[in-house]
């Protein structure tokens, strides 16, 4: 049973077609997040999360407003006014000034054609600037190098201070929907149907003189490139709109199929694909697990967990919990054309080539069992933030933002807390 702390949320949408989708009963054993808290404040579609340390994230989105919240409590920290149109990104970004403490930052962009950094401590606004010509649609901070990079029509490099380092010359009208940090200062920035690979190296002038070289062109997708996702050190992975051909059609639905999101740990990618999510298996080179119809709608979001638990969302209003379990050699998923593309930034290893193929043969194959289902927003839920034993935050186009807490362990901690007040009260009757 689901107990609702604060009141406000609306009718719950639920799973109004049942199709092919799996339905879990009220008996969900495995599912933790018993309470809800729900957090009001926006006006408008919340698509953005950002987690700012243990205890505090922000949220922001189509009505400009930034919040800090405190993820243990739901109290509402601060209220950030500053932009005139919706957030387009957002990126927490620590200070490394060694004459002061450190700081914590967030830095926002908005379709206002803005950007400005907020200090999350006081929430007074730090910086700002207007001098873009379009719209900012992603920000990566570069902690190592302490700067940060802005991607719209240009690709931008700043520094702490809002201080423009260097700039590329006009890339497309489209503008870089992407960024992801790669080794030896380089980045991957996704233009369009292309990938582009800039590095950046400091002149010998000084601290302050950086230049932007693009060192490679890939061009493999069909389309737009949605996802972009750094593996590891030599590895990282694209995601676009699927060519769906016949002999590999991912369902017999005529809606058109694309890469929402991917996520990554050191074993696996896991794709968010139309309804569906897929596990992709780095040594073997193949799909181990897919559920191809996981959700109503598109999945929006997803993210692995510490253990072999994924957690994903949709635009049917729903959050769902699956276990990658392990069940009896079956023949391999075949990975569609444009499903997603595997670049390496590296030397490629012939030998663990051949090792894969040798896995393959006697390596079981896993599928994804639901076993947790979050009702509770009435409208799509755009993403969310993992917080461990302090629960998880979503966010939706109701306006919500929902933090689902473990029943067990919050109904604990109360019991812990009343238990000690009482000890004081006797203390103090003893005393008296």
């Amino acid at each position: 049973m689901l107990r609702w702390l604060i009141g406000g949320g609306r009718e719950p949408q639920g799973l109004a077609e049942k199709s092919s989708v799996q339905t879990i009963g009220e008996e969900q054993i495995q599912n933790p997040y018993t309470e809800l808290l729900v957090l009001k404040g926006h006006q408008d579609i919340v698509r953005f999360l950002v987690q700012i340390d243990d205890f505090r994230f922000a949220s922001a989105g189509d009505d400009g407003i930034i919040f800090l919240w405190n993820a243990q409590t739901g109290e509402k920290l601060h209220e950030l006014h500053g932009h005139t149109h919706k957030i387009t990104a957002i990126a927490p970004f620590s200070s490394s000034d060694v004459a002061e403490e450190k700081t914590n930052l967030i830095i926002t962009a908005s379709a206002d054609r803005t950007v400005i950094v907020w200090d999350c401590t006081s929430g007074r606004q730090v910086q700002k600037v207007s001098c873009f010509q379009s719209t900012v649609k992603c920000l990566t901070v570069l902690q190592r190098l302490n700067v940060w990079l802005s991607g719209g029509s240009d690709l931008c490099v700043w520094n702490q201070k809002l201080d423009l380092l260097c700039k590329t010359s006009h890339l497309t009208d489209a503008g870089i929907s992407a960024l992801v940090e790669l080794p030896k200062n380089c980045v991957a920035a996704a233009v369009g149907k292309e990938l582009i690979i800039f590095r950046l190296s400091a002149s010998n002038n000084g601290y302050e003189g950086w230049n932007i070289l693009e060192v490679k062109r890939l061009v493999d997708h069909q389309d737009n490139i949605s996802s972009l996702v750094s593996v590891n050190d030599l590895t990282f992975v694209t995601g676009s709109h699927i060519d769906v051909q016949p002999e590999i059609k991912l369902s017999q639905s005529p809606h058109e199929t694309s890469v929402q999101h991917l996520t990554s740990d050191e074993e696996c990618v896991f794709a968010a694909v139309g309804k569906g999510i897929y596990v992709y298996n780095l040594q073997m080179k193949r799909v181990i697990a897919c559920q191809r119809t996981a959700h109503d709608s598109s999945v929006l979001h997803i993210e692995k967990l510490p253990n072999r638990q994924l957690i994903s969302c949709s635009e049917d209003g729903s959050v769902r919990i699956w276990e990658l379990r392990e069940k009896q050699q079956l023949p391999a998923e075949p990975v569609p054309t444009g499903f997603f593309n595997m670049w390496g930034f590296g030397r490629t290893n012939k030998q663990a080539n051949q090792a894969a193929k040798k896995m393959q043969e006697n390596t079981p194959v896993y599928f994804l069992e639901l076993v947790g289902d979050l009702i509770g927003h009435s409208s799509a839920v755009q993403m969310f933030l993992y917080f461990g034993e302090l629960g998880l935050a979503t966010c939706s186009a109701d306006h919500l933002i929902i933090l689902w807490k473990d029943g067990e362990r919050e109904s604990s901690l109360r019991s812990l807390t009343l238990f000690k007040k009482l000890a004081q009260n006797g203390d103090l009757q003893l005393k008296l």
